[in-house]
């Protein structure tokens, strides 16, 4: 005797179906029947009033999405895990998936929601439903099955499997991304990276995190090998441009959380060039966090990559930045000779370019500071000056890098006891605006007042309470006193 299949199971859903369609009622009949009697979720009950495995669904739905404006990429787990929502293991279904579910299965956005649903949708995606919900006009029912399915044999498997096959293939081929979209994506990545040189750092951290935010929801669709690589690389510099920015607003821990991230999707893209870029963005974070061995390493370990572009000159000036801190002067200049080599070999081109570039006068900022901790003042004025002028013909100055080398020629007149001279060095950096006083700035500017402290000319007193009230003005400082809940 064979043991009846519990309520629920396809067998009694094949039944109640049929039984139904042949006593004249509608798929709306059936779904709300199947949604009463075997307690389903109203979007799965939908699918069964059709007769659709979950796959079908998948199928149908991305079909007709790229006719509603917005392509959804669906798979059999995917619209699962919609229509168990908002229970555990569940995803929230979006505007965009709900109008497409709509259009497979002919009928109202209504129908497939429940009170439950209402409750746990944000009020957002309920006003983008409005007008689909109110609207007048009903959805015709499509027409279902009104025989008994019965179990392919013979030739008939043949061609149910080919079947399968073209479908998946269909699915296979879908992609919710198209090359144009992508090239524009790295236009935007190019155009923030580019920006993040002259512009306000918190209000740039807010359009990176939203063309971040853009790729990750592409990436949890579907899309082919190579394009899904494509938008791995955009995540990763958008998350490395946003650790570049929590680090230069005074937020080292977030800015490690994004530099994780970034070499995440730097490993998931299988991109060299893009891992470079993260381990100094990475040695960078480290620098400012006091923890200069884990600095020179990550310099170290990104030139190992064997990067294109000039990211091999920053990672040796990198590399030379902690050690002079570290006080280890040759490893220092071996590491400043290793920079000049690079740029001497220089292959192929930088990717985004902007901040994820180094220019000759970012170069020579570098080693004015070096030179400066190494002890040779001289060598160190010499670097700046150098650096301004390549700075000045560049057609995009970064603020950034220019306040840093009007720093570094400041602290070598110090250190020639010209407290005059530093005053006009710095001036320009005590006229910056206080969202342009980055941290490491304010930093190096803080550390100028022992320096003064120490130079007996005139003028070292007004120098000092300039410098004091420029770190009291500064854009960590805003962000710190500030009562939301910052860049995090």
């Amino acid at each position: 005797m064979t043991a009846r299949p519990k309520p629920g199971s396809k067998a009694d859903r094949d039944v109640l179906r049929h039984e139904m369609t042949r006593a004249g009622c509608t798929v709306a009949d059936i779904a709300m029947e199947m949604r009463a009697r075997f307690r389903m979720r109203p979007r799965e009950a939908w699918r069964h009033a059709r007769g659709w495995t979950l796959q079908e669904a998948a199928d149908r739905i991305t079909q007709v999405s790229s006719s509603l404006g917005e392509a959804v990429a669906a798979d059999a787990s995917l619209v699962a895990k919609w229509e168990k929502w908002p229970g555990p293991s569940a995803r929230r279904p979006t505007p965009a998936v709900l109008l497409a579910m709509t259009d497979a299965l002919a009928c109202r956005v209504e129908d497939l929601l429940d009170l439950e649903d209402r409750r746990a949708m944000p009020d957002g995606d309920l006003r983008l439903l409005s007008g689909a919900i109110s609207s007048p006009e009903p959805i015709p029912p499509a027409p279902i099955a009104t025989t008994a399915p019965v179990e392919p044999s013979g030739n008939e498997v043949v061609r149910l499997a080919a079947d399968e096959s073209a479908t998946w293939a269909q699915w296979a081929e879908a992609s919710n991304v198209g090359d144009i979209a992508l090239e524009q994506l790295m236009a935007d990545v190019q155009a923030l990276a580019s920006d993040y040189l002259v512009s306000n750092p918190l209000s740039l951290f807010v359009r990176t995190r939203a063309l971040r935010d853009r790729v990750f929801r592409l990436l949890e669709g579907h899309q082919y090998p190579r394009q899904v690589a494509d938008l791995y690389v955009a995540a990763g510099y958008l998350c490395g441009l946003l650790a570049w920015t929590s680090s230069d607003l005074g937020r080292l821990q977030d800015a490690d959380t994004q530099g994780r991230t970034a070499w995440l999707c730097a490993e998931l893209a299988g991109n060299n060039d893009l891992r470079a870029w993260v381990l100094s963005t990475r040695s960078k974070v480290a620098f400012w966090d006091g923890r200069l061995r884990d600095a020179v390493n990550y310099a170290r370990r990104g030139a190992t990559c064997r990067p294109s572009g000039t990211v091999s000159v920053l990672l040796a000036c990198q590399e030379a930045d902690a050690w002079s801190r570290l006080g280890a002067e040759r490893e220092a200049l071996g590491a400043l000779s290793r920079a000049a080599e690079a740029r001497d070999t220089l292959r192929g081109e930088d990717e985004v370019g902007g901040i994820f570039a180094c220019q000759p006068a970012r170069q020579e900022n570098y080693a004015a500071a070096v030179q400066l901790r190494i002890g040779r003042p001289v060598d160190a004025l010499r670097a700046a000056d150098g650096a301004l002028a390549l700075l000045k013909a560049q057609p995009v100055r970064a603020y950034g890098t220019e306040a840093q080398i009007h720093i570094s020629k400041a602290s070598a007149h110090l250190s020639t006891g010209e407290a005059e001279g530093a005053f006009e060095a710095l001036a320009p950096v005590l006229a910056l605006p206080p969202d342009h006083r980055l941290e490491p700035v304010a930093r190096r500017v803080g550390e100028l007042s022992a320096d003064v402290g120490r130079a007996p000319a005139t003028g070292s007193v007004g120098l000092r309470t300039a410098i004091e009230e420029f770190c009291l003005d500064s854009a960590p400082r805003h962000i710190a006193l500030s009562p939301g809940e910052g860049t995090a």
